[in-house]
């Protein structure tokens, strides 16, 4: 009976974070759309984007309300874009990784930065400075905890990680005046290293380049891009950024093991 009670209790708090980040998902979604017409997002209800509608209650119901309704706007019967609902997903999923992984809080607030800068990047290209400034503010804060236990191994580990992974990206921008990179990656590359530290953000920079070229490989063969085509890195940084903070640890311990 005890057994079951504690079953039963894991299961309603794994739900209760699980729609806790779809909650969530829903205000990256109307933040990300915000920012894409330079609107505030802090003030205004939600509206349709196309119709400019004003949603009622009903229509903001995370992933449901897309399914209820079909994919369509109630009112003007347009398309809905699937970023919603995935977004709303994804952010649902990496929160209860998080709550299962039992990670450091703080993950709570940097994994929906991450998946906005993925998200805005994928789509124009560029990582925002509205998103990407806070969430190393967040981190900077945070990390002072380190610094104020006398933990200096590990605030150290974490600020070099990342001046290092910026200044790797501040070389390749340099190098290459920026065709292969963009300043915006550096700043990502810097906040990522505040979040892993070593060797976590090696293990994320590895996997972003792996899953870059893999990507990058299939576009042209499917005569989707061409050399010369521009494909942002932003999202690639993110999905290694995240891997590494679920199985960071792992990854460089198999390695070490395994070659070392």
């Amino acid at each position: 009976m005890y057994q079951f009670l504690a079953l039963l209790s894991l299961f309603l708090i794994s739900l209760v974070v699980f729609i806790f980040g779809l909650i969530i998902g829903s205000f990256l979604n109307c933040v990300i759309y915000r920012l894409e017409i330079n609107k505030s997002f802090l003030k205004g209800r939600s509206f349709c984007p196309d119709c400019q509608h004003t949603l009622n209650w009903q229509d903001l119901f995370p992933v449901f309300s897309f399914i209820i309704l079909k994919g369509r706007c109630r009112y003007c019967q347009k398309k809905i874009s699937w970023q919603y609902p995935l977004v709303e997903i994804a952010t649902g999923l990496l929160f209860l990784l998080i709550f299962n992984f039992q990670l450091p809080i703080f993950n709570y607030f940097i994994v929906p930065f991450f998946i906005a800068i993925f998200v805005y990047d994928l789509k124009h290209y560029i990582i925002p400075d509205k998103i990407v400034y806070p969430a190393v503010i967040i981190m900077l804060i945070f990390n002072l905890q380190f610094l104020i236990s006398k933990q200096f191994s590990i605030f150290n580990s974490l600020i070099l990680s990342a001046v290092g992974a910026a200044a790797f990206f501040l070389a390749i921008v340099l190098i290459s005046r920026g065709k292969w990179m963009g300043v915006g990656d550096i700043k990502l590359a810097f906040l990522m290293g505040l979040v892993l530290g070593y060797p976590n953000i090696l293990v994320s920079l590895f996997l972003a380049f792996l899953t870059g070229a893999i990507i990058g490989i299939g576009l042209i063969a499917f005569n989707k891009k061409t050399l010369k085509s521009a494909v942002p890195f932003g999202p690639f940084l993110v999905i290694g950024a995240l891997v590494a903070m679920f199985f960071g640890g792992m990854i460089a311990d198999w390695y070490f093991n395994f070659f070392i």
